[in-house]
């Protein structure tokens, strides 16, 4: 791998190997999601726990300060929107080059296999990591979104997931499902836990995120289930224990609660 690749992964990929990724891009086809009206003001606490930051061009220029030393992974993907007629209908919607500018660690881009648009957004995959050979920036392919996540199981992600890696994608986003451990061990690249619709219950996350891990995932790439929280810092501090610190369930549920209440007893002041 050339040093220019290795080192923008190793700004993402921490020297234990492991990642904790926190996505804001969801305005792209979402428009203005809860608890991100105002991108700025929602990850201002988190950045200081996250690994890397998952954003699109406009809300990177708009909404981060250029201060911050946060490695940026730039969703380069788009076109389509919740009220259009096809999520999976998406195109390449920000150069190689416009990713230079912006000085990011990596680009990322969605497929939709099992879709109408299976082939153009692989294609599409297909000359993002062209150019990103050409550039020295590594793809992260997001798998399994819109309507085929009604698909989750392990066959079908595992499938999703060792065709990325199999067109040059250098990281894997994809769901939690039950063996886990099969669409890690048929995916030749690091795979990261993608966060979802928000669960019901903190406990529900940490015990997605612990049994990932415990299966072969390198770390998350989740932001509903941290920002939409009503305690955000405490749950982004307990899911980091599981992935830096290897904590277990009980312990990052306890670390959620402990840093809950400290909080709670804050304000309550």
């Amino acid at each position: 791998m050339d040093w220019g690749m290795q080192n923008r992964l190793s700004r993402i990929i921490k020297e234990d190997g492991k990642c904790l990724l926190m996505p804001i891009d969801h305005g792209y086809f979402q428009g203005p999601t809860s608890k991100l009206e105002k991108p700025g003001e929602t990850i201002k606490q988190l950045l200081p726990y996250s690994d890397a930051l998952f954003v699109t061009r406009g809300v990177l220029r708009a909404c981060v300060d250029t201060a911050e030393n946060i490695p940026i992974i730039l969703r380069v993907s788009g076109g389509t929107s919740m009220v259009g007629k096809d999520l999976a209908n998406e195109g390449i919607t920000t150069s190689m080059k416009e990713a230079v500018r912006l000085n990011v660690s990596a680009v990322g881009m969605s497929v939709f296999i099992g879709s109408d648009y299976e082939k153009e957004t692989l294609l599409n995959l297909g000359r993002l990591v062209d150019e990103g050979e050409e550039y020295g920036i590594p793809v992260m392919a997001v798998t399994a979104v819109g309507r085929e996540l009604e698909k989750r199981d392990a066959r079908y992600l595992g499938m999703c997931c060792r065709i990325a890696a199999e067109i040059g994608a250098k990281v894997v986003k994809t769901y939690w499902c039950e063996d886990f451990d099969k669409v890690v061990n048929g995916c030749p690249v690091p795979v990261v836990i993608a966060g979802g619709p928000k669960a019901e219950t903190e406990r529900e996350v940490l015990s997605f995120v612990h049994d990932g891990m415990q299966r072969g995932a390198i770390g998350v790439n989740l932001g509903r289930n941290i920002w939409q929280n009503p305690y955000p810092v405490p749950m982004i501090k307990a899911i980091r224990a599981i992935i830096h610190e290897n904590a277990s369930l009980i312990e990052a549920v306890e670390i959620f609660n402990i840093e809950k209440n400290q909080m709670a007893k804050a304000v309550a002041v």
